[in-house]
């Protein structure tokens, strides 16, 4: 009777053992499952973020490369109103330069000539 007694042990383990892995695997099953989900929903709200976040900055990346030109074609102007002022400048330099170089001989010529006829006399 020991015999037929341990096989009735044995089968009554293995029905458990079958039972409980049965359930361990259905509770896996159920969480890869709720994983899925939560990950199908997750991908869902980042192509919405993505895509908000593209309807939101394009107009103000725009907005910013339209500003951008605006202060590039100011520093541009400026660049060659700068341009102008020294060329400008330089010509008045050039020409008040020559003008006292003219107006300095003149004045030296003058005082020679002076100091010559105050010597002779």
């Amino acid at each position: 009777m020991s015999i037929e007694l341990s096989q009735i042990v044995l089968n009554n383990g293995l029905t458990f053992l079958a039972v409980v892995t049965a359930i361990v695997v259905g509770t896996v099953g159920y969480f890869l499952v709720k994983l899925l989900m939560d990950l199908s929903t997750l991908t869902k709200n980042a192509n919405e973020t993505s895509l908000i976040l593209n309807n939101e900055l394009k107009p103000t990346l725009k907005e910013l490369n339209e500003t951008m030109r605006s202060i590039n074609s100011i520093i541009q102007s400026t660049d060659e109103g700068v341009g102008n002022m020294k060329s400008s400048l330089e010509n008045a330099i050039v020409k008040t330069k020559a003008f006292s170089e003219s107006l300095l001989g003149g004045f030296f010529k003058g005082f020679m000539t002076v100091y010559s006829l105050i010597k002779k006399k």
